[in-house]
């Protein structure tokens, strides 16, 4: 007899991300479950279920219940777009052959944030990469099979920083260990463009901020960690998302203890890195070796 081994799949981050928000709306106002299901006119288990992101919740419902609480109109219509089912593909959906597991759910985020800060210790991180660092690191990536494969990597670099420039102006950080300046991801002239990129990005402070976590910093807070983006929201400050980047799509995190935890992590990182204008220094230094 074939033993059956059933799957269980987590939900996907922005539903729990709403269910999560709905949670803390109703705890702070002293309701229980049973106060939310009369207000919405159901039983207990389905809110117990919308909570937990384990299922969605309809338009009507997420406006009934929000005014209930008494959220702002702002605060709505974050967690409306959240759940309007004709945004659940966003731009990544396009290259969902590509984006593996964690990361599409992550990148569905990104676009919405007011907050996005990002930190990789030995490569330039993909919001300011070049299309040929892009298709260089795309090349030596063994799960991407002919250059098809490749080319819509590149492809979808693009479009994510499309995303992020295109259409609005985030609070975004950058943080990029000393080590992504000397590995030569592509060849010399591949380099010699990327770096120009950075150096230029980095006098702009109007627009994003960067820093160079040097080789003389040590032992730092995210030394075991190789890549980390932070998503935080408008009008919603204790709503936000966590991506550890790996292999297999790599990891999202949504609950409130590991945003606190990671926002720890990444003022200590701001707090050793080189100043935003010593960084613009050593990339420019770098650029022009």
């Amino acid at each position: 007899m074939r033993e059956v081994i059933s799957v269980v799949t987590a939900p996907p981050v922005r539903r729990r991300l709403v269910g999560g928000a709905l949670r803390s709306y109703r705890e702070n106002l002293g309701y229980t479950i049973d106060d939310a299901a009369r207000i919405l006119d159901c039983d207990r288990s389905k809110v117990s279920r919308i909570e937990t992101g384990q299922r969605g919740i309809r338009p009507a419902e997420l406006r009934e219940i929000l005014t209930e609480y008494g959220v702002g109109e702002q605060q709505q219509a974050l967690l409306a777009q959240m759940t309007d089912p004709r945004s659940r593909g966003g731009w990544p959906g396009t290259y969902s052959d590509i984006l593996r597991g964690a990361c599409q759910d992550y990148l569905l985020l990104e676009s919405t944030a007011s907050k996005v800060w990002a930190y990789e210790a030995q490569r330039v991180p993909a919001l300011v990469q070049t299309p040929d660092y892009a298709r260089a690191l795309a090349e030596a990536d063994p799960e991407l099979a002919g250059k098809n494969g490749r080319g819509r990597v590149v492809e979808a670099v693009l479009a994510r920083q499309e995303a992020i420039f295109g259409h609005g102006k985030p609070d975004l950080h950058l943080i990029v260990g000393e080590a992504a300046l000397h590995q030569e991801v592509g060849g010399p002239a591949v380099m010699e463009g990327q770096l120009g990129l950075l150096a230029g990005i980095s006098g702009d402070s109007g627009r994003i901020t960067v820093q160079i976590l040097p080789f003389s910093s040590g032992a730092h807070a995210a030394a075991g960690t190789g890549s980390l983006g932070i998503v935080q929201f408008p009008h919603a400050p204790g709503l936000g998302a966590v991506y550890l980047d790996g292999p297999g799509g790599g990891l999202c995190l949504d609950s409130k203890r590991d945003l606190t935890a990671y926002l720890r992590v990444f003022e200590q990182l701001k707090a050793v890195a080189l100043s935003p204008a010593q960084s613009a220094l050593m990339l420019r230094r770098r650029a022009a070796a």
